[in-house]
């Protein structure tokens, strides 16, 4: 079957599509896997302030790379209609924000700082978690640059692009983590700091690549590229208005996970320990299906900017069937491996902190496999949404989602003092039962008339 004979909005079309993007989660959860993973060597108390710093810092981000995360539903749009000079010039205004929001960023450090201050953190996590933390925060802007070009090639279906700087990124990092956490090859023993440099290095490289491929002559010549750099009014208002919504979610939304994940943390070293291997192998299962949400936002802008609504519908049932697929082999590795799955973070040396959190960090990866398929759905559905321009809608639902698990969690943790397994039971059931409601706001057909760009 050639390229011209794939169906639109088929399995084939849609796998084309999210593969190289699903390989290209896949990279940027290993950055920051084995991140982990290496520091876990290290002791326990520095994998857990990676863990902790790094969230926090992206959670900083979050507002920005969503908003910035909605040009690939625009340039997708744009694509579809052929008017591929606004693709570019699109993209411009998604790396104007960029510039924007670098210097706000900066300046909410210290916020992050004084909450690690204030959330009964051990002496030995604080310590390395701001130092791990001021280092990515002070070199922020790369992942937003970054962020700027993936969207321009998602939203124009290229994603193999994406997928090879990702690959390269990752490679990169990991062997920087290597050199510079250890002290390796000549290169300093740096610890936690080696491993935000590696990591820093590693976006370096994956944006140059972006970049490289996005000022190529033959990309210019065909997206009009040397004539988008300008403030366009009309174009930002359009990314405006439909990308803050999708901002302010992921940024409300990480907020509250990052504030569940204080919470558990405030509990003591050995729920953070547990909490955070937990979550280092949740991260494996959920960030992937990020790349089937990219697929069908875009595909589904794509269809909506053409006039096809059938083949949007198409495209989304696709994505839910690949996302399903993909996570039945995570509930299995879940279920029957979760013990091999907790000793991989086994440190090499003084290990009885992780001895202590082992059957703890255990029943919680069994029990993140009860909601790894409801996850696919509503990045299938959502995705969808987001793509037709139903952005507002989505946002509100998912926002009271993520902030209902918070107080759950408070609740059974603080208020109640369950233990933290009876917590984390709460917040799965919580997030199973609320999700539905995607699928619902998918079935009234209500995205169906929205019209996000003028033709």
């Amino acid at each position: 079957m050639t390229k011209k004979d794939i169906l639109p909005g088929s399995m084939r079309e849609t796998v084309n599509m999210a593969l190289p993007m699903i390989v290209s989660c896949a990279c940027d959860t290993m950055m920051i896997f084995i991140d982990r993973l290496f520091l876990a060597k290290v002791s326990t108390h520095h994998m857990n302030a990676a863990m902790l710093g790094g969230l926090s810092i992206f959670m900083l981000t979050t507002f920005f790379v969503g908003l910035i995360g909605y040009s690939t539903a625009l340039v997708a749009q744009y694509f579809g209609s052929k008017q591929k000079e606004k693709c570019s010039i699109a993209t411009t205004q998604s790396i104007i924000i960029a510039l924007i929001a670098f210097p706000i960023i900066l300046m909410l450090r210290p916020i992050i700082f004084l909450l690690f201050d204030n959330i009964n953190l051990v002496s030995e996590q604080l310590i390395l978690q701001k130092e791990y933390a001021g280092i990515l925060n002070t070199f922020v802007i790369f992942g937003l640059l970054r962020s700027t070009m993936a969207c321009f090639f998602s939203g124009t279906g290229r994603t193999k692009i994406i997928m090879f700087s990702a690959l390269i990124s990752m490679v990169v990092n990991v062997v920087m983590n290597y050199l510079l956490i250890f002290g390796k090859a000549g290169f300093p023993e740096l610890g936690i700091s080696g491993a935000a440099y590696g990591t820093i290095i590693g976006t370096v490289v994956g944006a140059a690549i972006l970049f490289g491929v996005y000022l190529s002559k033959s990309n210019k010549e065909e997206y009009s590229v040397k004539e988008s750099f300008h403030f366009n009014k009309r174009i930002m208002g359009r990314l405006l208005k439909f990308g803050y919504p999708a901002g302010l979610e992921f940024f409300l939304n990480f907020a509250a996970f990052n504030f569940m994940i204080m919470l558990f943390h405030s509990d003591g070293p050995l729920t953070a320990t547990a909490m955070t291997i937990t979550f280092n192998w949740d991260l494996v299962s959920f960030v992937p299906l990020i790349g089937i949400e990219v697929a069908v936002t875009s595909l589904v802008g794509r269809y909506m900017g053409a006039g096809r609504v059938d083949y949007a519908h198409k495209a989304t049932m696709s994505a839910l069937k690949l996302g399903w697929i993909y996570s039945f082999f995570i509930f299995l590795l879940f279920i029957f491996f979760s013990g091999h799955l907790a000793e991989v973070f086994r440190p090499a040396e003084n290990a009885e902190l992780f001895e202590a959190a082992k059957p703890m960090a255990t029943r919680m990866i069994k029990l993140a496999s009860i909601y790894v398929m409801t996850e696919s759905a509503i990045l299938a559905f959502a995705g969808a949404l987001r793509g037709a321009g139903d952005t507002l809608w989505a946002m509100y639902i998912s926002v009271a989602i993520h902030w209902l698990l918070i107080i759950v969690t408070y609740v059974v943790l603080k208020v109640l003092h369950l233990s933290a397994v009876q917590s984390w039971i709460a917040v799965v059931f919580v997030f199973t039962l609320f999700s539905i409601s995607f699928y619902l706001r998918y079935r009234t057909g209500k995205w169906k008339e929205i019209e996000v760009i003028q033709h």
